[in-house]
């Protein structure tokens, strides 16, 4: 899959330009020379650790489904990374976050480090099972995606309901407090330009007595009215102004007093006390509109609260009828699990033959119900726990689950990156993963670091890393005479011999039969 890989600055690599081509891929040489480091350049560009070059690029021939993750998909596709000030991750010069780079490349690239223990997560055997449940009934994958529908549908059902009864435990709490406030409201039933009008009155009484006194005293000028008149006559003078004059002053005087009667009939202390009323609505609610539209809020919010123990009692149901169909959904495919288990474990255990392994034992049992169902997968190596057994029978088991997963899923392929995968065994064990990792080569593009003969020697392409005296790495593709030199020193140390030269060439003429 990665034709070209292009690295510019990882550590000790000061340029490394390889081309690749399918199949098993493995590095060698001597330790601390550097293939480690050039291995995690390139995981470090797929999201894997922390970047380390300023300029890592690949070329990918192939299509990878990138327009699902919002990219361009392009023949050949580019990954690259830059690092200066910052990172920056690029998928056909288009911008992508480290996170989403990691998401991404997880379609295609798996990564073995020597602590995974991802192959034994229950989502993963689980869906290792379900691909076996389907090689029996086809129908299986769609019945498993429509349970994974019908469950997140009933998720959000039980999500409704626990906030519905959450709220209902406040319910009487909430609704005393509505009720509260709706009464303290409709108590005093405030209207629009009501407190406007009894500030006007309130003013009125505070100058009453004056005002009363003052009609008084001006009263008398009525009493002079015959008078004035007298003068009008006399001096032949035009009466009209003092006519207007003085009806607009009785109208005047009439009006004010009208308006005292009206004070007279007032109960002041009941208005003052309304006053203070409403004033203390204004405090609260800021303006009697305001304190009106609150009044309709909580008589809203009232209304929902008594629909609350109707609405529980409707969802309740609604969740419970829905726990009921995806439980027998459920079960059904626990069943038809329960059924393909033997044939799973018959074929893990004819990889693990292969690889000098003793069997595992699969169990299924019971758990609380998920998006994977209800089924809980067990793996056993014997009686012994898979956490206490040695790296080197970790991986091999590792590599049978991975040879399973192939076989019954006919996985597309991709990238598999091994780190020392063959590391602590012996020649026969050696072999055995070497034999393992060239039938997965047939759909996986395999990376591997090795310290053993047995898979170098199987390899499609066999690199050398080896560092000069200026502490610089480099990185060289082996050709026959060259692989043969490199096996035998991997077999005899530096002082190669020729009985490790003959073994050499013995592994390499098994490779080619």
């Amino acid at each position: 899959m990665i034709e070209r890989l292009l690295i510019k600055n990882q550590l000790s690599f000061k340029a490394c330009d390889i081309q690749f081509k399918k199949g098993l891929i493995v590095f060698t040489g001597p330790s601390g020379a550097g293939k480690s480091v050039l291995m995690q350049g390139l995981l470090s560009l797929f999201g894997y650790g922390e970047p380390m070059a300023d300029m890592i690029e690949c070329t990918i021939e192939r299509q990878l489904g990138l327009n699902e993750f919002g990219f361009e998909e392009e023949m050949p596709n580019i990954f690259k990374y830059l690092k200066t000030k910052s990172v920056r991750y690029f998928v056909n010069e288009q911008n992508i976050s480290k996170r989403g780079m990691m998401e991404l490349s997880r379609t295609f690239v798996n990564y073995l480090s020597v602590k995974d223990n991802s192959e034994f997560e229950n989502e993963k055997l689980l869906v290792l099972l379900d691909g076996v449940c389907v090689t029996k009934n086809p129908s299986h994958r769609d019945e498993v995606l429509k349970f994974e529908e019908e469950y997140r549908a009933y998720k959000i059902l039980k999500e409704e309901l626990d906030e519905l009864e959450a709220q209902a435990k406040k319910v009487e709490e909430l609704k005393e407090f509505a009720r509260f406030e709706i009464a303290k409201i409709n108590e005093i039933s405030p209207k629009i330009g009501e407190d406007e009008e009894l500030l006007a009155f309130k003013k009125s009484l505070s100058k009453k007595e004056k005002l009363e006194l003052a009609l008084k005293n001006a009263s008398a000028i009525f009493n002079a009215e015959a008078y004035v008149y007298d003068v009008l006559s006399l001096t032949d003078a035009s009466s009209t102004f003092f006519d207007e004059c003085m009806n607009e002053l009785r109208a005047l005087f009439e009006k004010e007093s009208e308006k005292l009667e009206a004070l007279d009939e007032i109960d002041v202390e009941a208005m003052l006390d309304r006053i203070e009323k409403i004033a203390g609505l204004k405090k609260r609610y800021g303006s009697i509109e305001e304190t009106l539209k609150h009044l309709e809020k909580r008589q809203l919010e009232l209304d929902k609260y008594e629909n609350i123990a109707f609405e529980k009692g409707q969802l309740t149901k609604e969740v419970a009828d829905k726990l009921v169909s995806i439980m027998e959904q459920a079960q059904q495919i626990s069943r038809r699990r329960k059924e393909a288990l033997p044939l799973l474990e018959a074929k893990i255990n004819d990889y693990l033959m292969q690889l000098y392994m003793p069997s595992i034992y699969l169990s299924m049992e019971e758990g609380p119900l998920s998006l994977l169902g209800v089924d809980i997968l067990r793996v056993e190596l014997g009686k012994v726990d898979l956490k206490k057994i040695s790296s080197g029978e970790y991986n091999r088991v590792r590599l049978a689950f991975i040879a399973t997963h192939n076989h019954f899923l006919q996985a597309d392929g991709g990238i598999l990156v091994l780190d020392e995968i063959d590391a602590n065994l012996s020649g026969k064990e050696s072999m055995s993963v070497a034999n393992v990792l060239k039938q997965l080569s047939t759909k996986y593009q395999i990376f591997a670091i090795s310290h053993q003969p047995q898979l170098s020697s199987t390899a499609d392409m066999h690199f050398i890393v080896t560092k000069g005296i200026n502490q610089e790495s480099n990185v060289h593709l082996l050709d026959d005479n060259a692989r043969i030199y490199e096996l035998a020193r991997m077999i005899s140390g530096e002082n190669i011999t020729d009985e490790a030269v003959e073994f050499a060439k013995s592994l390499i003429k098994s490779r080619d039969l």
